[in-house]
């Protein structure tokens, strides 16, 4: 049909008919014209929704890292709060149990720590297993109070090549007294 046919026959027809018509042809039109609005709005709110849930994926994810940072903060906490003003590193390395053929152990100057004083000191062990070098690392760092081993040379001895001579810089950190 063309669309000189069409408009003869429209014209042909009754005017309530040609109104009836109009009006469900604007109707039609207003469906169309909210269906597509809907579905604007419907992909509005999927993309939000997919942005919503990777932010909670991030936040899960930072929210585990919280936990983990905080255990781990709260773990040295407790390791300071375990120190008592009378601890020294030569203490410490006499309750390891760890004693090598001679042992020398010099205090040295430690870092500036702000509300904390290091106490720092050079240890000197001689004749130790490769087993007794790794357990008393592992004990320092380990162990209930916070020590840290800032420096660590390990040589192997020439008379003997099953022992280790230990160098080890230690700093055991202490909560600065209240007047500091």
């Amino acid at each position: 049909m063309s669309r000189q046919e069409m408009i003869s026959m429209l014209q042909g027809m009754d005017s309530t008919i040609r109104q009836r018509i109009g009006i469900a042809l604007a109707v039609l039109l207003a469906i169309v014209v909210a269906l597509s609005a809907i579905n604007s709005r419907i992909t509005t709110l999927e993309h939000k929704r997919a942005a919503r849930e990777a932010d909670i994926t991030e936040m899960m994810r930072l929210k585990l890292r919280y936990q983990e940072a905080n255990a781990g903060a709260q773990r040295m906490a407790n390791r300071l709060m375990a120190t008592r003003p009378d601890d020294s590193p030569a203490k410490i390395i006499e309750e390891t149990g760890i004693k090598g053929r001679g042992s020398q152990i010099k205090p040295v100057k430690g870092d500036d720590i702000p509300g904390y004083v290091e106490d720092a000191a050079e240890v000197r062990m001689e004749g130790l297993s490769a087993n007794e070098a790794v357990n008393l690392i592992y004990r320092l760092e380990k162990g209930t109070r916070p020590v840290t081993v800032k420096k660590a040379l390990i040589k192997q001895r020439f008379d003997d090549p099953s022992k280790l001579d230990v160098a080890l810089t230690i700093a055991l950190i202490k909560p600065a007294p209240a007047g500091k």
